[in-house]
């Protein structure tokens, strides 16, 4: 009885642990078009920088109480408050691709993409996403994508 009751404590107490361990690096997008970064996780803490770009995706590396450690794709970090964040429907392109028509590559090419340019996610399957970008609606493949 004792080894039973054993086995169902390790499983319940190693379980949380190692799911909060799948959740910890996630990605969301900014909210407003300015958002405060923090030194720490704290209001108090001074303002270490300030995004100005609405829908800017960031990776949550870590998290305290109502704010979020992220880093961006340039390596830049810090803390926001979780009321800043959203779920991340956007990306940044890495490498300079094409936006296609349909999702081939033997699709009609509808823009080039420079690299740092912002995409917005409308559906997304195993590898290939539909996305907007300012005037431009198209399907890129989901390779150098950040924010995937």
């Amino acid at each position: 009885m004792y080894k039973i009751f054993l086995a169902i404590f390790l499983v319940y107490t190693i379980l949380p642990s190692s799911s909060f361990a799948a959740e910890k690096n996630y990605f969301l997008m900014l909210k407003n078009n300015k958002v405060n970064v923090r030194y720490g996780p704290s209001s108090d803490s001074p303002i270490k920088f300030i995004y100005k770009k609405k829908f800017l995706p960031v990776k949550v590396i870590d998290k305290k109480e109502n704010f979020r450690k992220i880093i961006d794709h340039k390596k830049n970090s810090g803390w926001i408050h979780q009321i800043m964040l959203k779920k991340s429907k956007s990306f940044i392109v890495l490498k300079n691709k094409i936006l296609f028509k349909e999702p081939s590559y033997f699709s009609k090419p509808v823009a080039k993409l420079s690299a740092g340019r912002l995409i917005l996610s409308k559906k997304c399957n195993n590898e290939w996403c539909r996305v907007k970008t300012n005037e431009y609606i198209g399907w890129i493949d989901i390779k150098n994508l950040w924010g995937i």
